[in-house]
């Protein structure tokens, strides 16, 4: 297979790439997919239909919650979502009465469901009154330094399931790094709130968590790409691999690797590489 880089062929063999023809790689494709045009085919368009910080932060950590799947059902779905939320995702969080969280009971996303959904606004909730908010129990749990972001997700998710009343089966979707978890949906989401390199994509609402801190989502799709182009050895897609791959990309970019997540999803997703 040949990939086209300009007027280069590069074939997608990483034994024949130097390292300066990957590095031109990796940044042609992140300036290609990292573009406004990327926002209406992603779940990240969720979160763009609102201006107000919480409900962006809201509407977006809901829509990452379920991004697994196909996207087209990720966005429908999440769009239903807001919908029964009407369309006003803070001030639901906070003031939805019994018969209004009561719209919620039928919403279902593969294993995720009506439970799960209202556990998830009544954390939420909690999190609003006594944390500030989402961007406080995840700025909370890290300093500057930490070398990532996994003590961040695991003080978020511990603030978020602290409610007696969690149910178990819905820790499930709250992924758990210390367990191995490559917690790629989390890591996505600390990506669209953190990431500002002013291309309006990622938002960048978030000031207490740096960009070199973040760690690269990893599923099924970065991960295969990013063993063909030698950015991954391990074959699990855990918390380590998800580390190793963040490390390598570095390499290109020390204080933002996780940019060049539009790069390695690009290429598997769309590109079909």
């Amino acid at each position: 297979m040949i990939l086209f880089l300009g007027k280069a062929e590069i074939p997608c063999n990483m034994n024949t790439l130097s390292k300066s023809e990957l590095a031109e790689l990796l940044h042609s494709k992140y300036e290609q997919f990292n573009a406004a045009n990327f926002i209406e085919d992603d779940p990240i368009s969720i979160p763009h239909q609102f201006t107000q910080k919480e409900d962006i932060e809201i509407s977006g950590f809901l829509s990452a919650i379920i991004a697994w799947g196909r996207r087209a059902m990720i966005i429908r779905n999440a769009r239903c979502l807001m919908e029964m939320m009407d369309w006003a995702p803070y001030s639901y969080v906070m003031q939805a009465n019994e018969e209004e969280l009561a719209r919620t009971a039928s919403f279902v996303h593969r294993t995720f469901n009506g439970m799960d959904c209202r556990a998830m606004i009544l954390a939420l909730r909690k999190v609003y009154r006594e944390h500030g908010g989402l961007e406080g129990i995840f700025t909370q749990g890290i300093s500057l330094a930490d070398a990532d972001v996994f003590p961040a997700i695991v003080y978020a998710r511990s603030a978020l399931s602290s409610n007696p009343d969690f149910p178990q089966r819905t820790h499930k979707h709250l992924a758990n790094p210390a367990k191995g978890s490559s917690a790629k949906r989390i890591n996505m989401y600390l990506r669209w709130m953190v990431r500002d390199d002013g291309r309006g994509v990622d938002f960048g609402l978030w000031k207490g968590i740096k960009t070199r801190q973040l760690i690269c989502p990893l599923d099924v799709h970065t991960g295969n790409v990013g063993r063909k182009l030698g950015l991954l050895t391990r074959k699990q897609n855990d918390w380590k691999a998800a580390k190793e791959l963040t490390e390598n990309l570095k390499q290109f970019c020390s204080e933002d690797p996780v940019k060049y997540d539009y790069s390695l999803f690009g290429l598997g997703v769309i590109d079909g590489f």
